[in-house]
């Protein structure tokens, strides 16, 4: 179990509680799952490619990605429905906590010219995504040799009901914001 799990559910909930003026412990927000995403673009014209991004996904997730298929033709991007375009791995529990503590403590700080998140990347759910423009920035892949820079897509699924309460849970768990 990962330390940030245990302190949530020992002081973090309670915080988040007391703050949101809930009187169920049940009703305060959680982090349900961690979706990380790779586009593969160069795949429909070297299929190899997605063995590259697969190692990457393995090593920053440690598990095994799925792949994705196109959902419809495109025939200016030579793309035929059924073709494998990308990867996604879905992250749950004490893969997700590690993940998360991961993320915020090693990955984030490592952004080049890092001001903190945008508050804008929230949905209206409570869900926050985040773009990764380099693999690099994961200390896992820094050894493999690819031939180009891979970019990720990061959702981090809450339980929230708005945004506002998911900014609240976010702030109490370390998630660096813009201010």
């Amino acid at each position: 179990m990962s330390n940030l799990k245990e302190q949530y559910n020992k002081k973090i909930r309670e915080d988040i509680k007391k703050e949101m003026k809930l009187s169920n412990i049940y009703s305060v927000p959680n982090l349900s799952k961690i979706v990380i995403n790779s586009g593969v673009s160069s795949a429909v014209s070297n299929p190899d490619s997605l063995n590259e991004v697969k190692e990457i996904m393995i090593a920053i997730s440690g598990q095994q990605p799925l792949v994705t298929k196109a959902k419809e033709s495109i025939s200016n991007f030579h793309l035929r429905k059924g073709m494998n375009i990308g990867l996604m791995v879905t992250l749950r529990n004490d893969r997700m906590w590690n993940f998360y503590e991961k993320l915020v403590d090693i990955v984030i700080p490592r952004f080049r010219d890092f001001r903190g998140l945008k508050n804008s990347s929230f949905d209206k759910l409570g869900n926050y995504n985040m773009g990764i423009p380099e693999h690099t920035v994961f200390h896992e892949v820094a050894q493999i040799h690819l031939d180009k820079v891979k970019s990720l897509q990061v959702t981090i699924v809450t339980t929230a009901k708005n945004s506002e309460d998911a900014k609240i849970l976010f702030k109490n768990l370390g998630f660096p914001l813009e201010k």
